[in-house]
């Protein structure tokens, strides 16, 4: 099977790069492509840069060019719910664009006219997870993911994502990964750990967790992979 990985940061990649070891690099569209065999499995990796223009770029390539027949996202976010901490992981039921907004046109925030405000993550994959997180013996959480085009460092604009979506969680990446992947009809998931809890303080605890969160979420990822088709 042919299984593209994405990260938004080289830090969000790095530790799945360590963990395969060996691979191929390819460049196109201005990014860098690692090809390597790993669980049986046949992997693209990247990052993509941050923010949703770079990661609809990485996705579609890895789609297209590639021919990923699943796509799964590894990083971190930032926690709204009250049950976040940081480290824990959160994989999306579904996500949202807490940035999209015409409602001067009567559409409710988050809709793009012949879309919709959600869009659901892989009902197989977020199984898979869940019986990966009970064999690990870690807490995952399942909850909404937004995402938008800003590192959200306010409480106010927290608890407006909050309330507006249902939101658990908010990074800079995953719905419009998601955007791509239902388009090309390619089964994705969407995993985050949390690094920072997106208030006053989130610059300085992301700058102090990103790169240990990334591991934890990277670990997490391969042991899907291992599992994936067998």
């Amino acid at each position: 099977m042919k299984i593209a990985i994405m990260g938004a940061m080289r830090e969000e990649i790095d530790p799945i790069l360590e963990t395969v070891g060996t691979y191929t690099t390819l460049e196109h569209a201005g990014n860098i492509f690692y090809e390597c065999t790993y669980g049986g499995h046949e992997l693209v990796i990247a990052y993509s840069k941050i923010g949703k223009v770079f990661s609809a770029i990485t996705a579609s390539v890895m789609c297209e060019r590639f021919g990923a027949e699943k796509l799964l996202f590894s990083g971190v976010a930032g926690g709204i719910s009250k049950e976040l901490k940081i480290g824990d992981l959160v994989m999306a039921s579904s996500l949202c664009q807490h940035d999209v907004d015409i409602t001067a046109f009567g559409h409710p925030y988050g809709f793009i006219p012949e879309g919709s405000v959600m869009i659901e993550a892989d009902q197989e994959l977020r199984s898979l997870a869940a019986e990966v997180a009970v064999d690990m013996g870690v807490d995952l959480y399942e909850g909404i993911i937004a995402t938008g085009d800003q590192f959200v460092a306010s409480s106010e604009r927290k608890g407006w994502i909050e309330s507006t979506f249902q939101a658990d969680a908010l990074e800079m990446e995953g719905g419009s990964v998601a955007c791509v992947c239902h388009n090309f009809g390619v089964p994705f998931f969407v995993l985050r750990s949390i690094s920072d809890t997106a208030d006053g303080d989130a610059g300085i605890d992301f700058d102090t967790f990103l790169q240990s969160s990334a591991k934890i979420s990277a670990t997490f990822i391969l042991e899907m992979v291992k599992r994936l088709g067998h």
